[in-house]
């Protein structure tokens, strides 16, 4: 009668068990729908390098980069983080494995006779003290029938994924904001060379009109306003070696160097520098070149994997155990044949009324897959919306390079011609002046532009993803 009984009660605790809490709620995930182009992605035939967008020809950038690489402490720490992640996976991974373990114990028990509340028989006797030795091997291990711990390695394996990303992400950001910082420096150098022009040529004008002061050609406020005009690009001058202890202290947090070496490599002058044609790209790549695209997916996959892991509680769990070992009531007798023991268990454990407790996890990872699917959407959107603005920076700088160009060539020749008619006395000094002025900041714009468009295209490439895509591998496959 009792084994019939057996069958029926495991059919019932299967069936209460599922009905703790319902089935988990089915979550749409559906990829978002991105244009076929970008709007201002350049319409050329040339195949450009996504690494040419970064100022691979300047040897101070290529020094700071591997050492940043090596010794950057927000890179170490995503890498820590890493690895935390991978540790956190092998643990769910081995939750899926027996465990054994080994126990030794010496217990020591007195008992008084006193306690069975009535007298021994005439010539009964026992010992009322005695100790006991007992070694041990034990082992569990649950069979993971319904899958809650897959569903949880799984989850975790995909966080390791999504760290990995964010490494990723860490390091192409340091690498841009290190190419910045170069282009900053190397902008700062062309302003100085242009203002360092300007002032010899504002010398030079304040020179020509002390010499046709003294001559009586010229009253003197010409020199004066020639000289205000020196001392002008002096005060910018000095203004820019300010911005130049900015930029130098920037360098020396994101290489973790010395500001001496950090110093002593800008020294190193580079090569020609030549404005890269940025590479056309579909938005579609962005799924699985942009590392924070990448990393919300894997978080997306592990909310999923959890909501997996909760809707599994409401099955059954088995469990296997048990123990290997010797006791004795005598240590030198330990090893004596018939000191051998052992147990062997198996236990079947559902739930069967838990007010709410289960329901309430799924609730709660279902909760938590609808926010990383927002969050999965809202990194995809942040990535189309940042590479179009890139694409649209780097469009607007070229043309202000253009354009700059042409009016600095312009404005030289202005005042070339200025000075040649006042020299003639066919212009008064005001004229020259301005004309000086005005080509003095055409050039110092120039730079800028220049400078502003090289950074156009490192913001290009972070936004495209860097080179991520190239040294990351899943690490779930």
């Amino acid at each position: 009668m009792m084994r019939r009984a057996y069958p029926l009660l495991a059919a019932a605790s299967l069936a209460l068990a599922g009905c703790v809490a319902g089935p988990p709620p089915e979550i749409a995930t559906p990829v978002p729908e991105l244009p076929d182009e970008f709007i201002y992605s350049p319409e050329t035939d040339e195949a450009a390098n996504l690494a040419q967008l970064l100022p691979a020809n300047d040897p101070a950038f290529e020094t700071f980069a591997e050492l940043a690489l090596q010794e950057a402490p927000s890179l170490a720490e995503a890498m820590a983080r890493v690895d935390a992640a991978r540790a956190a996976a092998n643990g769910a991974g081995a939750a899926r494995l027996p465990s054994v373990g080994a126990s030794t114990t010496v217990t020591a028990n007195r008992t008084n006779p006193a306690q069975f509340g009535v007298d021994l028989p005439g010539g009964a006797a026992f010992d009322t003290e005695r100790t006991s030795y007992a070694g041990n091997l034990t082992a569990s291990w649950e069979i993971d029938v319904f899958g809650r711990l897959k569903a949880s390695k799984r989850a975790a394996l995909a966080r390791v994924d999504a760290a990995s990303a964010n490494s990723e992400a860490v390091r192409i950001t340091l690498l841009a904001e290190i190419a910045g910082a170069v282009i900053d420096w190397r902008t700062n150098d062309a302003r100085m060379r242009a203002l360092a022009q300007d002032l010899a040529a504002a010398e030079r004008l304040a020179d020509l009109a002390a010499k046709r002061e003294d001559a009586g050609l010229a009253p003197g406020f010409d020199r004066v306003r020639a000289e205000a005009a020196a001392s002008q690009s002096r005060s910018r001058i000095a203004a820019l070696s300010g911005e130049r202890a900015r930029i130098l202290g920037r360098l020396v947090a994101l290489t973790a160097q010395s500001p001496l070496l950090v110093g002593s490599q800008l020294l190193e002058e580079p090569e020609a520098d030549q404005i890269s044609t940025p590479p056309a790209a579909l938005p579609s790549l962005l799924l699985t070149h942009r590392p924070d695209v990448r990393a919300a997916a894997a978080e997306l996959a592990a909310a999923d994997a959890d909501l997996a892991a909760a809707a599994r509680l409401r099955f059954p769990r088995l469990t296997l155990s048990g123990a290997l070992g010797l006791l004795a009531f005598d240590f030198s007798k330990l090893f004596d044949d018939g000191s051998d023991v052992y147990t062997a268990a198996g236990s079947l454990t559902a739930p069967l009324l838990d007010f709410g407790r289960i329901e309430a996890q799924i609730d709660g990872a279902a909760a938590g897959k609808r926010a990383a699917f927002a969050a999965y959407r809202g990194a995809v959107f942040n990535a189309l919306g940042e590479t179009e603005a890139a694409y649209g920076a780097v469009a607007g700088s070229d043309a202000q390079v253009d354009a700059a160009s042409r009016e600095n060539a312009e404005l030289e020749r202005a005042f070339v011609l200025a000075e040649t008619r006042y020299r003639a006395g066919l212009a008064d000094f005001l004229t020259v002046l301005e004309a000086r002025r005005a080509a003095d900041a055409s050039g110092e714009r120039l730079a800028i532009t220049v400078g502003q468009a090289n950074r156009a295209r490192v913001q290009l490439w972070l936004a495209l993803g860097g080179d991520s895509h190239e040294t990351t591998r899943s690490t779930s496959q």
